[in-house]
């Protein structure tokens, strides 16, 4: 959801800059199931436009309606949606809504610590009930030294003592980043699939013939590097990588380039042939390599879809990246025991087993 904020951010920049107020929408509790968890929001500006959802689009022109009141009287209030009588959800919605009014002066240090890729932390205090007058509100943190609110007219000392206020709490990660080494076809579609998923995507390619970003569709930045001289800087658990060089040994050398990095995913493109015959080249070379550094490379990357197409391919790899950053058994949601938005692979056949 880190993503869905940054765009938030950057849209509320851009109205600010023209004199558009706005206010935030949060979804800060569900009684039943919904379509989307906690904490996803919508900014919602005084022209109408708005960016993000809570929802599918069934409960945005409901809070659009609801968000006026707040543009005119300046408070947040809880906003209850029962989806029991209206959605194929089945849940009750607790939305706050609450004016969201920030300077340039902190716009720019929300976008120097995303750049920077570190966690930070948003606190939503709220009551849910609609009619309490509860001062309410949503309180964002860096660290200890960087915190702000969402509006400057609410006084934090206030929102973290008021008895009567629950806090939703949640730590936001990284953008999720997709690097992709190599500049055939089939990455241009990865890159910009990747992209419509709302990952920061970087493409690597050999200097003997540069590209930019214009190259393709969705990417963030274009390093035009050999192996040698590969650097990717800040790899950590929000990244993965995949290897689509079509080519045997620059494959193996980019490979090599990137042994002391700790990505969560690293994708083979090819069959399980070519992927022993790659790490029996790559270990032979590097003998003390980690388990860790092994045990994160897939290949061949992708689930079993029957893909044939370079779209259907990407969406194959996505697929599987997902299913490893979401530690979860890719099956049918049919198939899943418990709710779609439930346990990890382990809980759930922890609950099979508990359930016999």
């Amino acid at each position: 959801m880190t993503h869905e904020f940054k765009e938030i951010i950057a849209s509320y920049h851009k109205a600010s800059q023209k004199g558009i107020r706005a206010v935030m929408a949060t979804v800060v509790d569900i009684d039943g199931s919904s379509y989307r968890r906690p904490g996803v929001g919508m900014l919602i500006l005084e022209n109408g436009k708005m960016t993000g959802a809570v929802s599918g689009g069934c409960v945005e022109k409901e809070v659009l309606r609801q968000s006026q009141s707040v543009f005119i009287t300046g408070r947040a209030k809880m906003m209850t949606y029962n989806g029991r009588y209206r959605l194929g959800c089945e849940g009750i919605l607790y939305i706050l809504i609450e004016p969201f009014s920030i300077s340039y002066d902190t716009i720019s240090i929300v976008q120097e610590y995303l750049a920077l890729r570190k966690p930070f932390e948003i606190k939503s205090y709220y009551n849910k009930d609609e009619e309490s007058d509860c001062l309410m509100g949503s309180v964002v943190s860096f660290g200890e030294t960087q915190e702000f609110r969402f509006s400057d007219d609410f006084k934090l000392s206030v929102l973290k003592q008021d008895p009567a206020l629950d806090c939703f709490d949640r730590e936001m990660q990284p953008c999720f980043r997709l690097v992709i080494i190599g500049s055939e076809h089939d990455a241009i579609q990865l890159s910009t699939i990747a992209n419509a998923t709302g990952w920061e995507v970087e493409v690597v390619n050999t200097p003997k013939n540069p590209k930019t970003v214009s190259d393709f569709p969705g990417a963030k930045k274009v390093l035009n590097q050999s192996p040698e001289n590969l650097v990717i800087e800040r790899v950590d658990k929000q990244t993965a990588i995949i290897l689509m060089t079509h080519n045997f040994a620059k494959d193996l050398m980019y490979l090599q380039s990137i042994k002391d990095t700790q990505p969560i995913y690293i994708g083979l493109l090819g069959p399980s042939r070519r992927r022993e015959k790659l790490l029996s080249a790559f270990i032979e070379y590097f003998p003390d390599v980690t388990d860790e550094f092994i045990a994160c490379i897939h290949g061949p990357a992708g689930l079993n879809l029957g893909a044939e197409t370079p779209q259907e391919i990407a969406i194959s790899i996505i697929a599987e990246i997902l299913s490893v950053i979401r530690d979860q058994k890719p099956i049918p949601l049919q198939d899943k025991v418990g709710g779609i938005h439930g346990n990890s692979q382990k809980e759930t056949i922890d609950s099979i087993v508990n359930n016999r």
